[in-house]
């Protein structure tokens, strides 16, 4: 797990050693372990290193082909590489050392482009042909590992966090992205496309890749994941087999590996999994609590692994260490993210960087799995429109039985609704968005178009994979590396991911509940009180209350009234009509408040940079 950066001219000027120093500098915190720079005229390559596997030298990167024909940058983890080399070995390969970095590069150096399709890992790479002058950059299916560019008509700048990217790039160069504000705050989306909160930087999509060459720049899909579901899992007891496979690929490591525990069924599922399928007692978990009566808090499931496990951890986020860690949270993302959910994960890396330096959690389950109560929606929508009455009025009173919850029914009316008229209901419904804003943002706006118009559960799933997923990712990857951590997410295997979204949706939604495979796959060894579970929290925290106390109703006072960049994309009068009603308890406004500190604190901090209107 590493830092990459790179640079490649197209106006053959000589790419100089203290550009790709300083884009190292900018990421170091991804890899603290050793570092490299590759200079070759127009083309430079950088990199810092996490080291996990291979810990000695012959790990190092940028990591050169024996014949010195291809140069490679990589961060992520094969997790089959160890089968990828024995197969290379049979083709008459020799190996120096005991990387995946060394067996990615020759896999390149045996089938080139193909050699993506054999993968089982996250990863996002450069490889530079030093004969064809071109450079090759992909990233893993489902957007694991992150990989952003700029382009104009002098070079293209890569690396692993924009923060490197704009290390090169003149002061006031970039322009704010008022389509992504506008996703951010009225949708809760972000990352949903080739965008990223800056106009000219760009993100390479998940299951892309790109050459590079004098001719410019040519970006293609590998891999299409609609193309690829398998035949259904056959049991509950086959899918956990699956699961189990993909756990012990992971724990492939030559450093400490934990667990983020979060006391949802998720991450229990793999904790259990550990613990019933290969024994690891001694294992460390990751855990953020708030104390029994506080929104968000899961202490209650957690400990119940307190008898069973050695090594249990745990931190407590709260309003005083939020308001500290305010601004190297939000740094550290570089981007906004949605609520302060991501700050609980952030805290648990923390915690778990004084333990381990890998850790594996249960992230892309939802998405595989319908674990959002709103899939529901979705699934009486399938069942309308294939005119399955029956099942439909079934599922709805077993739903509002066991859920308590009109979400479904409303998910169903929403989903229902026209396309244009789902996102001017989301704009209403917020009240505080800027009139020009709101005209730019429904100019381009496809997530009510392309992420909420499915026909069926299938399609939603896959529809999350392609739009949803990759911002919790990011959030993962920023928190992780931040703090020197490489997290692995199990769920997220392809072979999984292919089986499970061939399942039927009533091997998903079943009796009002979700994941029904998992919960009857785990049967027996997640405890009994967290395979009943039917609330969904995930990274909660008690936020609503947080944004009531004094510091924060100061800090929030001042971003509405005292005339800060975020009047440019919100009607702070509005705004503060609103957080009034909150502060009296009234509403419960706590993810649109976090989003007015964020948006204005990385405005505030990134208009060195970036232009306003």
């Amino acid at each position: 797990m590493c830092g990459i950066s790179g640079i490649y001219r197209f106006d053959r000027q000589r790419v100089e050693r203290q550009s790709i120093l300083e884009m190292s500098n900018s990421i170091r915190h991804r890899g603290p372990d050793d570092e490299g720079i590759h200079l070759s005229g127009s083309v430079g390559l950088g990199f810092v290193r996490l080291a996990i596997l291979d810990l000695s030298t012959t790990g190092h990167q940028p990591m050169h082909s024996n014949n010195s024909r291809y140069t490679i940058v990589f961060n992520g983890e094969i997790y089959n590489y160890i089968e990828i080399r024995e197969h290379l070995k049979t083709k008459g390969v020799q190996f120096n050392g005991h990387s995946d970095t060394e067996v990615l590069l020759k896999s390149y150096e045996v089938w080139g482009e193909s050699c993506l399709e054999k993968l089982n890992g996250m990863f996002a790479f450069g490889i530079y042909d030093h004969h064809s002058g071109t450079l090759f950059l992909a990233r893993d299916r489902f957007g694991i590992k992150p990989l952003y560019y700029y382009a104009d008509s002098n070079k293209l700048i890569f690396a692993s966090e924009i923060r490197a990217i704009a290390s090169q790039l003149p002061q006031d160069s970039l322009q704010i992205n008022e389509q992504a504000v506008f996703d951010y705050l009225v949708h809760n989306r972000t990352d949903h496309t080739s965008q990223t909160f800056y106009s000219q930087i760009k993100k390479l999509q998940h299951s892309h890749c790109a050459t590079v060459s004098q001719e410019g720049v040519q970006i293609r899909r590998w891999y299409t994941l609609a193309n690829e579901l398998k035949d259904p899992f056959d049991s509950p007891a086959q899918y956990r087999a699956a699961l189990g496979d993909s756990i012990k690929l992971q724990l492939r490591s030559d450093v400490p590996v934990g667990v983020s525990l979060s006391g949802g069924l998720d991450s229990s599922s793999i904790v259990s999994s550990l613990i019933h399928d290969f024994n690891k007692k001694d294992v460390h978990t990751f855990s953020a609590v708030y104390g029994s009566k506080e929104t968000g808090d899961e202490s209650r499931y957690i400990r119940e692994y307190q008898s069973t496990l050695e090594n249990m951890h745990f931190v407590k986020p709260n309003s005083d260490t939020l308001y500290q860690d305010l601004t190297t949270f939000i740094n550290a993302h570089g981007e906004p993210v949605q609520s302060t959910g991501p700050y609980a994960q952030y805290k648990v890396m923390q915690l778990a960087k004084k333990h381990v330096k890998v850790t594996l959690d249960g992230q892309g389950a939802d998405e595989a799995l319908a674990g959002y109560h709103y899939f529901f929606g979705i699934y009486f929508k399938e069942l309308l429109k294939t005119f399955k009455l029956h099942r439909f009025i079934t599922e709805n009173l077993y739903f509002l039985a066991k859920a308590k919850s009109s979400i479904g029914v409303q998910s169903l009316l929403y989903f229902l609704m026209p396309t244009s008229f789902r996102t001017n209901t989301m704009v209403r419904r917020k009240g505080y968005i800027h009139p020009d804003l709101i005209k730019t943002g429904l100019e381009t706006d496809i997530i009510s178009e392309e992420l909420d118009s499915a026909q069926t559960l299938g399609e939603s799933l896959i529809n999350h994979f392609e739009l949803k997923l990759e911002h919790l990712l990011k959030w993962e990857d920023r928190n992780s590396m931040h703090n020197s951590i490489e997290a692995r997410v199990p769920f997220l295997d392809h072979n999984l991911v292919e089986k499970t979204l061939s399942l039927a949706s009533h091997e998903l939604l079943y009796h009002g509940e979700t994941k029904s495979i998992l919960r009857r796959a785990m049967k027996g060894v997640v405890p009994q009180p967290i395979l009943s579970r039917k609330d969904k929290i995930g990274f909660g925290t008690p936020q609503d209350q947080w944004f009531r106390e004094p510091k924060f109703k100061a800090l929030i006072e001042h971003i509405l009234l005292d005339n800060n960049e975020i009047s440019l994309f919100i009607d702070t009068q509005h705004a503060y009509k609103l957080y009034k009603s909150h502060l009296t308890g009234d509403i419960n406004i706590g993810q649109d408040i976090w989003k007015w500190i964020n948006l204005n604190t990385w405005l505030t901090n990134t208009n060195k940079i970036a232009k306003l209107r």
